[in-house]
């Protein structure tokens, strides 16, 4: 039960550390010029040498991308409540009880980088300057693509595990 214990652990924290990476990391879009500096743009700057921030992001017309954003955060803090939640209930559950409460606010978590990852896909292009828009995804949209799965999974875990002595 232990090994069990330990293996569903490290699997939630390596979960958040990926969502933390996703969310601060400048790859979410990489442009390569020809003969330029490769500029990579995240969800609130785009840099090559220098950055500079997202153009129009604070305006109406960036809602989607203030959605992303929220939605990023939003994850990211949700998983760290969810590990939390669970140390709680590790100590406080009684024998054979489950641990739904963490399950849902992982499976929350969850969601919240599907519909982040899903609305940057979709609406990418709208995003960015003009100069911008012949890139490809970087490796922190790649990175959010593979928290979610491993958010759900970690929360269908919680939801299945019962704790045992």
């Amino acid at each position: 039960m232990l090994i069990i214990l330990a293996f569903i652990i490290l699997f939630h924290l390596a979960a958040a550390i990926l969502l933390f990476v996703a969310t601060i990391h400048n790859a979410w879009w990489v442009v390569s010029p020809a003969g330029g500096d490769v500029i990579y743009s995240d969800l609130w700057y785009a840099c090559n040498a220098t950055c500079f921030p997202v153009e129009n992001s604070h305006t109406a017309d960036a809602a989607y991308l203030q959605a992303i954003q929220a939605t990023m955060i939003l994850a990211t803090i949700l998983c760290c409540v969810s590990f939390f939640v669970f140390i709680l209930q590790l100590f406080r559950l009684n024998q054979g009880e489950r641990f739904i409460f963490t399950a849902i606010i992982q499976i929350m978590a969850s969601l919240c980088v599907m519909i982040a990852a899903s609305l940057y896909t979709a609406q990418k292009q709208s995003f960015h300057v003009a100069s911008l828009r012949d890139g490809s995804y970087g490796s922190s949209f790649v990175l959010a693509w593979v928290s979610f799965p491993m958010t759900l999974i970690s929360g269908l875990m919680y939801l299945v595990l019962r704790k045992r002595k």
